[in-house]
């Protein structure tokens, strides 16, 4: 950061005048990591080079018509100089996920050595500058080869192929990585993908939105099988490799931060019913070993039961929580109107569930309750483990000034911080993206990005925006932040010199 930027900053935030919301990065416990991230197909590219073989989520967005990251960010030739911006930001950690496709094209079978030596060089790269990197394995996008052989997540070969790709990252990286999320999010990817239809692969009731698929069975059999897979690669992790390695295997899921529409009982009722769908779903087995009594009551035998043995190995199998979080929402009861509606995910919750904001335009409204308030439930609930908020962040159109996003990091980090204050074992954040990526549900209209990405540009050149810097100025300590206003005056000083 050039110094004059550096003052304006510091001068335009310290002049606010508020204090309700002034922490720093001295404020955090030491040894906590704050990062950025992105995934293997929003960022990479490349899709055809090298022995990449199409996964799930080629099939599904080539045959929906939609935007593509065939080449999105082009990471996979640019990756050294997104490491160097990365130094530059003062990141701690950087999290990516691995594609299975490009390290074990067909799923399962020889390792491929150009995929092979991409993450290497782009690991050792991270390690070498200082920077800790969280690999999550698994990010939508098996390879298309098993979903054509046997159904992919549906069919329990799929824990086998998925441990034996675990063991080769384990082997092959697992000196450099402490940090392994085996799957990411999973209750909102079996959801989109197999109730709902809007993820790879796609499946649905509904015959007009999709070509196959059972709402009311596909989501809770996925959900087992990947519950499963991670436990089977996590026992791997432990009897194999922890000893040497020293390092940490854990789970993600996507998190809402829920609140009643009304005072009514019913309504109370129907936010504990939320969280154990969308939290005790996944959280629930890895803590106690099953799923939540609610779950089993009303989805019955649809809902697929753990043997004594799969219990007990699901049971402790992650080593923390990693949480994603972006929206609040008010919830209401509508089991009286169950009957009426096509089985699924949603119709076995029984909840009417409204996103506070204008979600439909990509908007998110800057609610920090909703995380302290998932923090506290996750502690409460489920034993406080270790967790990371692995994404947090919020869409935006393309745009340098991007005081919106300043505006809802400042509020969420320093959510964080209350959480961690109030006993939270909260360990580390990441904000999701560092650059401008492929957006699976907006393609590249809307972006996450600290860095603004020229997709016009063969060159995919970056440049930061504002709220690079104001991240950068925090991680380094140049100064303190305070209220909106001071965000707001640093808008006003601030032009693009690039």
């Amino acid at each position: 950061m050039n110094k004059i930027l550096m003052v304006t900053i510091f001068l335009a935030l310290a002049s606010s005048g508020g204090c309700g919301n002034v922490y720093s990065r001295k404020d955090f416990p030491k040894g906590f990591s704050f990062g950025a991230g992105a995934s293997a197909y929003q960022w990479e590219g490349a899709v055809d080079e090298d022995g990449r073989k199409p996964s799930v989520w080629d099939t599904f967005v080539h045959s929906h018509n939609q935007d593509n990251g065939d080449i999105t960010s082009d990471g996979y030739h640019k990756y050294k100089e997104d490491v160097q911006l990365m130094v530059e930001t003062g990141l701690d950690a950087y999290r990516f996920s691995i594609s299975w496709s490009r390290l074990i094209p067909n799923g399962r079978g020889p390792v491929n050595p150009k995929g092979l030596q991409f993450y290497k060089n782009f690991i050792e790269l991270l390690v070498n500058h200082g920077i800790q990197p969280h690999v999550t394995l698994y990010h939508y996008d098996h390879p298309q080869y098993l979903e054509n052989e046997y159904g992919g997540w549906l069919n329990r070969k799929s824990i086998e192929d998925f441990t034996a790709y675990a063991d080769v990252c384990f082997r092959e990286f697992g000196n450099h990585v402490k940090f392994w999320t085996t799957i990411n999010e999973a209750n909102i990817y079996t959801i989109g993908g197999y109730s709902d239809g809007l993820l790879p692969p796609g499946h649905c009731s509904s015959r007009s939105k999709c070509s196959s698929g059972n709402s009311s069975t596909e989501p809770y059999i996925v959900g087992h099988n990947l519950l499963l897979a991670h436990a089977s690669a996590s026992r791997l992790y432990k009897q194999k490799y922890k000893d040497i390695q020293g390092g940490s295997v854990g789970f993600s899921v996507f998190t809402i931060g829920f609140t009643p529409s009304t005072s009514s009982t019913n309504d109370e009722i129907a936010v504990q019913r939320a969280k154990a769908f969308i939290f005790g779903w996944m959280l629930g087995p890895l803590t106690y070993g099953d799923y939540p009594d609610e779950m089993k009551r009303i989805v019955g035998s649809r809902l697929p039961v753990f043997t004594e043995e799969e219990s007990a190995l699901v049971k402790g199998s992650s080593d923390f929580v990693g949480v994603i979080h972006y929206l609040a929402a008010s919830v209401t009861s509508v089991t009286h109107v169950k009957s009426q509606r096509d089985p699924g995910f949603f119709t076995d919750m029984g909840i009417s569930m409204k996103v506070i904001g204008n979600y439909t335009s990509f908007h998110y409204a800057i609610v920090p309750w909703a995380m302290e308030a998932v923090l506290e439930y996750i502690k409460e609930s489920y034993g406080n483990p270790p967790v990371y908020i692995l994404e947090n962040g919020t869409p935006m159109k393309q745009n340098l000034q991007d005081t919106p996003r300043i505006e809802f990091l400042h509020a969420y980090i320093g959510a964080v911080l209350n959480s961690i204050t109030n006993g939270s074992d909260t360990r580390g954040y990441f904000v999701l993206s560092f650059m401008d990526l492929y957006e699976l549900l907006s393609g590249y209209e809307y972006s996450f990005g600290l860095y603004f990405v020229n997709f016009s540009d063969p060159h995919r050149k970056r440049t930061p925006k504002l709220s690079a810097h104001w991240y950068s100025a925090f991680l380094k300590d140049n100064t303190t932040f305070l209220g909106s206003q001071g965000i707001a005056q640093l808008q006003s000083n601030f032009s693009s010199p690039y």
